[in-house]
């Protein structure tokens, strides 16, 4: 088998991936892509190791490595993604500008906070 075929191939996903993280507004998608962007270099390495008929298989070893990382990414922004969904209620990155507490950020804009009127009225109680 040629070496074109699979680096087009990943070639095509990563192009995929590229636009996947540039032009969507979902987090989870932004993820997904990424993965896809992943997976390409995994294509890649393991076409490669193929190709140079390495006798140590190290594209295959650093394929491993790279699964493990992908697994252990997805994880932790599949956990941030849905701390920030509770917080914020929306997975929109456009809509996400600043990573502190939300009711400090609605302050900023000079709103008051969801939880305001009940604080006034257990202080004036």
């Amino acid at each position: 088998m040629h070496l074109a075929y699979p680096v087009v191939l990943a070639a095509l996903l990563f192009s995929v991936g590229v636009y996947g993280v540039l032009a969507r507004r979902n987090v989870v998608l932004v993820l997904m892509s990424v993965e896809l962007m992943l997976n390409a270099v995994n294509l890649n390495l393991v076409a490669f190791d193929a190709w140079l008929r390495d006798a140590l298989h190290a594209g295959q070893a650093l394929t491993l490595f790279t699964i493990t990382v992908a697994a252990a990414e997805i994880g932790l922004g599949l956990a941030i993604v849905l701390l920030l969904f509770r917080a914020r209620g929306t997975a929109d990155i456009d809509r996400v500008t600043a990573l502190g507490d939300p009711a400090e950020s609605t302050a900023d804009a000079g709103e008051a906070p969801a939880g305001a009127e009940a604080l006034k009225g257990q202080a004036a109680a």
